[in-house]
């Protein structure tokens, strides 16, 4: 049996070799069969001239002396080993170093959460309605009848307000991705909580409508800021391995921060005139957690390397694997940094619709947009005010928090099973749970809701444990994974300016849904759930169709441009530039078997040894 395995694995070598050299790259293919890298002497730094790596000097080649180490771990790589060898080699662990930077810097999600969690409970305060909503006021707490339950809080100002901050967060989101590139991951976090700060403090203590809207564009700030960093940050800080666990840690906090909302609604709306000014202002706690994580946690060893700051980078990367022995994936981060350095910021964008990475940005950008045609901020946002219109409404704000119990239960069976199953099989599962709970939710209202102007009690806990099932569905699969894959999918070179472009589509739809709700809700009735429900089976079936599973691949390799150049559909977007993405990669496992360093195993001039020959 060992005999057959040697056999297969020498086949599979001898494959690649073969790709190598048919590749466009065959004098380098040639150069490596020819002779052995042992043999090439010094190497000048390709990195000069090109941008901040640009002050590194030339640098001897570590070729020139074998280390036996790295003979055998390169003689020992094969391509079913990984993407292209060397996945098998990452040694870096789970650590509890890793968690606690990952939790810490998640709180990112938790002002999101908070804030949306936040909106609906106190638009159905009544101290609230009455200084700023007077027309709804009436219909609403004072008891006056309306004819017309689901147009009970149509009203264009209060979408405003529940909508605004989506806008300003689609707005920052460019420059915020900026940032991330430009000042880096920790920097661009502690900019994040400090827009929080001050908007919840404008929100809190605001005597006017227009004050408020100032408010929540602020809060949009901080929150579009932390969605653009944040994910980007724990994909590059967390084990590859563990990475879809990790950052579901973001929707962990988002969903947390939901329940920690109404839960904060439910209690002060026994406060009269002030209570909801104490449940805007709560939204400054987790705010405070991201500027002391802005402060303490340590830079993206991605970002570090990119700056040009090897021995930091370095250090950085073997403290958050909890070994000394990250040769493999610091070579792989290096080859990021060395192909980044040489892209501008508006490079970057240019480079999200080349042909090598347009089948990822379609898909990430569709996929976060997709997520706001679930409906699930729409429920998210007006559960109270709905469950108020159709039943009593006391009921209302403790709907909502049985609501938010349930998004923070599903998210955490999600982060469980990630890693396991897959994002593609979660996604898939996700949207036909979602599909058959809106059908029926629409279903039981449009039964129920004739000529009445309320639900009697058996109706609404049916409605009520729909509405529970398609938020379970969404908070382990849509929820999390859009921005785990917005994060991951995309190269170094692209990663902010992609993740920038998933914010802009979720953010401009998430603002498009919140300010038309209420009025779809007036004017189509239950049918508002059906034409969810119609979104929800379209984007399953382009789940089905267009996206590769992506599970385990490590971040910073052409994994994933390579899933894509293999897919049926998409290696036809990416035509000749998929080709050589493939050929690229069988040239760089051919490669990596080969190569050979000093003593202490410094494989970043691998990604020296790939620009000698033009790769």
């Amino acid at each position: 049996m060992n005999g057959m395995a040697e056999e297969d694995a020498g086949a599979e070598a001898a494959n690649s070799d073969a790709a190598a050299a048919r590749s466009p790259w065959h004098k380098g293919a040639a150069l490596l069969h020819g002779t052995p890298l042992l043999a090439r002497a010094s190497l000048s730094s390709p990195f000069a001239g090109s941008g901040p790596l640009g002050s590194r000097a030339s640098v001897k080649s570590p070729f020139a002396a074998a280390t036996p180490k790295v003979a055998k771990l390169a003689a020992s790589s094969s391509s079913r080993a990984g993407p292209s060898g060397r996945a098998a080699h990452y040694t870096g662990r789970m650590t509890i170093y890793v968690l606690v930077v990952a939790l810490v810097s998640a709180t990112g999600g938790m002002l999101f959460g908070f804030d949306i969690g936040i909106v609906g409970g106190v638009e159905a305060m009544a101290s609230f309605q009455a200084e700023f909503f007077p027309e709804i006021y009436p219909r609403s707490i004072a008891g006056q009848k309306d004819s017309d339950p689901y147009c009970k809080y149509h009203d264009t100002r209060l979408q405003l307000f529940s909508a605004i901050m989506f806008l300003s967060g689609a707005v920052i989101a460019v420059p915020a991705g900026y940032a991330a590139r430009s000042f880096g991951r920790k920097a661009s976090m502690l900019g994040s909580g400090c827009f929080f700060l001050l908007g919840a403090g404008l929100q809190a203590g605001a005597h006017s409508l227009t004050q408020l809207i100032i408010g929540r564009c602020v809060l949009g700030f901080g929150v579009g800021t932390a969605a653009c960093v944040v994910p980007v940050y724990i994909s590059e800080v967390a084990p590859y391995a563990s990475r879809g666990g990790l950052a579901y840690l973001f929707q962990v906090a988002t969903t947390t921060g939901i329940l920690a909302a109404q839960l904060v609604n439910y209690g002060n709306q026994y406060i009269p005139v002030w209570g909801w000014r104490l449940s805007l202002g709560l939204a400054a706690m987790p705010a405070c957690v991201l500027c002391l994580g802005g402060l303490v946690l340590p830079e993206s060893p991605s970002y570090l390397l990119e700056q040009g700051r090897w021995a930091e980078g370095k250090a950085v990367l073997q403290m958050l694997r909890g070994t000394d022995e990250v040769d493999a994936e610091y070579a792989d981060i290096c080859d990021a940094a060395r192909a980044s350095a040489r892209v501008s910021a508006l490079d970057s964008w240019r480079n999200l619709v080349a042909r090598h990475n347009l089948p990822m940005t379609i898909m990430s950008t569709s996929l976060a947009a997709l997520q706001q045609l679930t409906g699930i901020n729409a429920i998210i946002f007006y559960a109270p005010i709905m469950f108020d219109s159709f039943t009593v409404s006391s009921a209302a704000l403790l709907n909502a928090v049985i609501i938010g119990g349930v998004n923070v239960v599903g998210t955490f069976v999600g982060l469980a099973l990630v890693d396991k199953w897959g994002r593609r099989p979660l996604l898939l599962e996700g949207g036909i749970q979602m599909l058959l709970s809106q059908v029926a939710t629409g279903i039981i209202l449009g039964s129920a809701h004739g000529t009445a102007t309320s639900l009697d009690t058996g109706t609404a806990a049916a409605a009520l444990v729909c509405i529970c099932i398609f938020v379970a569905g969404f908070s382990w699969s849509w929820g999390p994974i859009v921005w785990v894959l917005g994060a991951e999918v995309q190269t170094l070179d692209t990663r902010t300016s992609g993740m920038s472009a998933v914010v802009f589509a979720n953010y401009l739809l998430s603002f498009v849904i919140g300010q038309a709700f209420l009025s779809m809700l007036c004017s189509m009735r239950y049918y508002a759930f059906i034409f969810f429900a119609g979104w929800n089976l379209f984007m399953t079936v382009f789940v089905f169709a267009l996206l590769p599973e992506t599970k385990a691949m490590p971040l910073e390799d052409t994994a994933y441009a390579c899933l894509f150049a293999r897919h049926p559909v998409w290696k036809r977007v990416m035509g000749k530039a998929g080709k050589q993405v493939l050929e690229r990669e069988a040239f760089r496992a051919a490669a990596w078997r080969q190569a050979q360093g000093t003593e202490g195993g410094d494989l970043r001039d691998l990604a020296k040894y790939y620009e000698a020959l033009g790769l």
